[in-house]
């Protein structure tokens, strides 16, 4: 294992330290860039540290999870860009290949997401299933050794940019519904895959509905056993959790306390708030969420000794959502009328907030997780669990 200042020193060839009160920039609220994410997993990739876990033959470097740690832990003294729109790729995708591909699907796609040069999206949701996923409905059908795809998706983020889409289809309408589906890898570019970009309240046209009708998917590109697709999902929404909440809703940088590598700072969302913080109701705000902050960050650091995310991972969420929604509205409040104003610096994020408690899981099914896997309460009744699902996806009444 390397040394704290022998991972300083490699991190150094490719990457610029940080620089005192710079901001961080979340899940690419407010940006389109591509090329300073592509230009850093570049620069990681010949010693894997975009994804030190990995296996050293697919892009990373076989660390162990203390290694991840010191990595993790000195990476933030360096200006990282924003990795929002290849994150499906380095916190789902890979990890989920590793869970369920083949040899073969880890060679073929591993390294190009480490490197940064493919991207992918996730095709789960779609109009009739949202929160409730397994009532998916678009169809795979066999033909031969490929499969047809009809159907449509919606809330696809990354669409717009991606090369290859993790699509959830339903490949047998007559078994339960969960047991009925089937992952598959699908070519973006194929002419049966449309890509429409919607427009977000904050300006981002970041997720897409996409419409597949008649694409062509070879079968070496499904992802699991026929069938075993809802297994596949669930393990792509426990890393989805758990890459969610990784940042402990801290958002402010390096160092000990969100410094720059130089001894302990106030976090960049704390400086913004100037001379608000001369306001008693303001300091306990904030004092009360940068508490918070840091349990949160403790606790993520605990929940990552194990390689296999859990429900721990839906805490994580709930508590990066509530982060980042109480620090942009406590900017927003302190700069009084300003606050209201586009032109102000964080505006785009105080619009951003809201989709927190909806993306990568609602708050509710994160609640209704943690009630019944951790504290062991009943499950919400299943009527249609065994029910065939093409009579039941307009639900049971």
């Amino acid at each position: 294992m390397l040394s704290d200042d022998e991972i300083r020193s490699e991190l150094g060839r490719f990457m610029a330290p940080r620089q005192a009160g710079a901001r961080t920039t979340a899940l690419g609220a407010g940006s389109d860039d591509l090329e300073a994410g592509r230009a850093y997993l570049a620069g990681a990739a010949a010693g894997g540290w975009a994804v030190p876990a990995w296996p050293g033959a697919l892009g990373g470097r076989d660390a162990d999870a203390d290694e991840v740690r010191s990595i993790g832990r000195i990476r933030r003294e360096f200006a990282m860009p924003d990795l929002y729109v290849y994150s499906v790729g380095l916190a789902m995708v890979g990890p989920t290949l590793l869970a369920h591909g083949t040899e073969a699907q880890q060679q073929r796609w591993m390294p190009s997401i480490a490197d940064g040069s493919e991207i992918w999206c996730q095709m789960f949701s779609e109009p009739e299933a949202g929160s409730d996923l397994a009532n998916v409905g678009l169809r795979a059908q066999r033909d031969g050794d490929e499969w047809t795809l009809d159907g449509q998706k919606v809330w696809t983020s990354r669409g717009m940019w991606a090369r290859w889409g993790l699509c959830l289809a339903r490949t047998d309408p007559e078994a339960p519904k969960h047991a009925g589906l089937t992952m598959f890898a699908v070519p973006m570019d194929d002419p049966g895959v449309e890509v429409r970009p919607l427009v977000q309240m904050n300006g981002d046209k970041h997720f897409s509905e996409v419409f597949v009708s008649g694409a062509r998917v070879p079968d070496e590109n499904r992802i699991g056993d026929l069938g075993t697709g809802w297994s596949v999902a669930v393990t792509v929404l426990a890393h989805e959790r758990a890459a969610a909440g990784g940042g402990g809703g801290g958002g402010g940088g390096g160092g000990r306390d969100g410094g720059s590598g130089g001894g302990p700072q106030a976090p960049s969302w704390i400086r913004r708030l100037g001379g608000a913080t001369g306001d008693p109701s303001v300091r306990q705000r904030a004092m009360a969420l940068y508490s918070h902050d840091l349990a949160s960050r403790w606790t993520n650091s605990r929940a990552a000794a194990s390689r296999t995310p859990g429900p721990a991972g839906s805490g994580a969420k709930l508590r990066s959502s509530l982060s980042y929604q109480a620090r942009a509205y406590l900017v927003a409040d302190a700069a009084g009328a300003h606050g209201l104003l586009d032109a102000r610096d964080g505006y785009v994020e105080f619009l951003t907030a809201p989709s927190m408690s909806i993306r990568g899981g609602t708050d509710e099914i994160q609640r209704n997780i943690l009630g019944e896997r951790v504290l062991a309460l009943p499950a919400e009744p299943k009527v249609d669990r065994d029910r065939p699902w093409s009579e039941t996806r307009k639900g049971i009444y």
